[in-house]
């Protein structure tokens, strides 16, 4: 009877473990993408114009990444792109692997990696990273109404 007994606890306890790990395969697939720092990239027709109309709202030029055709402001919260040339629609923007000084994280879903999550939801990518790739990469999507939206990868994928 005692046999029977730790045999049954046995299964009990090896079928609780069985349910905790497609619990814990289950959380992985449902848990958020973690995309990045966020920033809105903005086309815009004058870049000197929009970019002197930002600074007057309080952004100021983001590390090196001007140009004659782009330039990146920051204020206290907001990160923008403001965009002459490059893009042909406004934007929302992450950047999987930086934080909002651009700096690499230690820890971050890579690129690639986030394809495959939404595509496995079900949601179809306008343009798509090179599954076998490592560096920097990106994915675009549109959403329902229409906004575009951009995953860009500036850093290589995180070491595991």
């Amino acid at each position: 009877m005692a046999r029977i007994i730790v045999v049954v606890l046995i299964g009990y306890l090896g079928g609780l473990a069985s349910m905790q790990d497609s619990k814990n395969v289950q959380e992985k697939e449902d848990r958020p993408l973690r995309l990045g720092n966020f920033s809105v990239s903005l086309v815009v027709k004058d870049l000197s114009a929009s970019r002197a109309f930002y600074q007057k709202l309080g952004f100021q030029p983001f590390g090196n990444f001007a140009s004659k055709s782009m330039v990146i402001l920051q204020n206290e919260t907001a990160t923008i792109g403001l965009f002459q040339a490059g893009l042909d629609k406004n934007a929302m923007t992450f950047n999987p692997g930086w934080d909002r000084s651009a700096k690499t994280l230690s820890e971050f879903d890579d690129v690639r990696d986030i394809q495959k999550v939404l595509k496995s939801r079900g949601i179809a990518l306008t343009t798509e990273a090179d599954q076998v790739s490592t560096g920097p990469a990106f994915v675009t999507l549109v959403d329902p109404d229409g906004n575009q939206i951009l995953i860009d990868q500036h850093v290589p994928r995180p070491k595991k």
